[in-house]
């Protein structure tokens, strides 16, 4: 897992951080206020962001005695163009896909119109 594709999905694995990352969406929080509504330690929340920081996809400042964490949105760009690739290779499987169907069914209606027609 040396890629950060890989480590962002890793992190993004555990549910808790999955909220951590919706609530720091809405704007930067600190430590403490991204514990309040979880039953884990400040320390287990604090391991929480490490993981997060780790995959880029949170960094932390200083501001006088806060440390608020802030979601490193261009992350997201980079899972964006991979799942974007596979959406649309996917799309085009289907797109075939219905065409076959198409002829199929095309095929049928073609096939039962001249067996109507030969049992006139």
């Amino acid at each position: 897992m040396d890629d950060q594709l890989s480590r962002v999905f890793s992190a993004l694995a555990d549910p808790i951080r999955r909220d951590m990352v919706a609530r720091l969406a809405v704007g930067d929080a600190t430590v403490n206020e991204l514990a309040g509504p979880y039953s884990v330690t400040v320390q287990a929340v604090s391991k929480h962001l490490k993981v997060l920081e780790d995959a880029g996809l949170v960094s932390r400042s200083k501001q006088a005695q806060r440390r608020p964490v802030h979601l490193e949105a261009e992350v997201f760009d980079l899972m964006t163009k991979w799942i974007e690739r596979y959406r649309q290779e996917a799309e085009r499987r289907y797109q075939r896909l219905d065409a076959v169907l198409a002829e199929l069914a095309a095929e049928d209606d073609t096939e039962q119109t001249r067996a109507e027609g030969e049992a006139s």
